[in-house]
């Protein structure tokens, strides 16, 4: 039996419904792990961000979706995290040069700009693309973790 990938799920008020509708439809698929938010209230992005980050930070084999207005801000929450390569996806293209060049593991989208069906592709793009591991590449990703002043 395959095993199917663990993806870690979070929304603030703005993803709320795009994310539990993603939750039902991914299932069938992947083993998805909601972070929050459980309720649709107004809050701060960055809660579901950083319990998404950590859960991914700490079961490396897996994946994170991130869902608020414009995705810019859980995007860059997430990426001030170790081992986290956070990208913000508008289409199928970026999400796969996402996962081909940088590895990325957390894929950020934007319930304001994308639609549901759109999101359910770049999603599976997401997930069922693999990191090429050229030489160039996997030197810039360790200089991503590298302290900087």
């Amino acid at each position: 039996m395959e095993k199917r990938p663990r993806i870690f799920i979070g929304s603030d008020y703005h993803g709320f419904e795009k994310k539990s509708a993603l939750i039902q439809h991914l299932s069938s698929f992947f083993n998805i792990v909601d972070k929050g938010n459980f309720e649709k209230v107004q809050d701060d992005y960055n809660n579901p961000a950083i319990a998404v980050s950590m859960a991914v930070k700490e079961n490396p084999e897996s994946f994170g979706i991130l869902i608020c207005g414009s995705a810019h801000g859980m995007c860059i929450q997430s990426n001030r995290f170790k081992g986290i390569r956070a990208i913000n996806a508008l289409s199928e293209k970026s999400a796969k040069l996402g996962r081909e060049h940088d590895d990325a593991n957390v894929l950020c989208l934007s319930a304001e700009l994308t639609d549901l069906g759109t999101m359910e592709k770049i999603i599976q793009t997401f997930i069922n693309t693999k990191f090429e591991p050229i030489e160039r590449r996997v030197r810039r990703l360790k200089k991503l973790d590298e302290e900087n002043p």
